[in-house]
């Protein structure tokens, strides 16, 4: 499994996903522009120590990051209509793509992806029902909480 950030903005939010990635032994991968530098006090104080446990790829554009994984299910995510998360079967060579905290995911992106996954929020906010409530997760929270799910169904036998 690999995490992929389309465009990421703010440096935090990086940081504190490659932490998640060191956790779980997972690659980070980086789709370019990015909204900061690598090098970014931020960026490396999210991380905390745990860089060197981090294994970052870094992709020119999307289509150099799509020639890449051409063999591989590409699972996008976003508030936008997807699967729930709950009803999605991860495989162990998945690569979750997140968009950028702005914007999310372009269209364009969505479409050339395998899958696309939602993760169901109680409080979402509705402009159908006129609902006040959340418009979405911070990116980091999301990421984590894909993360989480796919490595658990993947691994669920030899986990403890």
């Amino acid at each position: 499994m690999e995490v992929s950030l389309f465009e990421p903005r703010i440096p935090q939010n990086t940081g504190n996903i490659a932490r998640s990635c060191a956790a779980f032994n997972i690659p980070l991968n980086l789709i370019e522009p990015l909204g900061f530098k690598l090098e970014d006090k931020y960026l490396k104080r999210a991380g905390l120590d745990y860089w060197p446990l981090v294994k970052i790829n870094k992709y020119k554009n999307f289509e150099r990051f799509l020639e890449s994984k051409y063999s591989r299910r590409i699972i996008s995510f976003s508030k936008k209509n997807g699967t729930y998360l709950k009803d999605f079967k991860f495989q162990k060579d998945d690569v979750l793509l997140f968009g950028r905290e702005d914007t999310g995911l372009p269209e364009s992106i969505i479409d050339k992806s395998d899958v696309l996954i939602s993760i169901f929020m109680p409080n979402l906010q509705t402009k159908q029902f006129d609902k006040k409530g959340v418009r979405s997760l911070n990116l980091s929270v999301a990421c984590g909480i894909a993360i989480y799910e796919a490595h658990k169904q993947i691994n669920s036998k030899n986990s403890n």
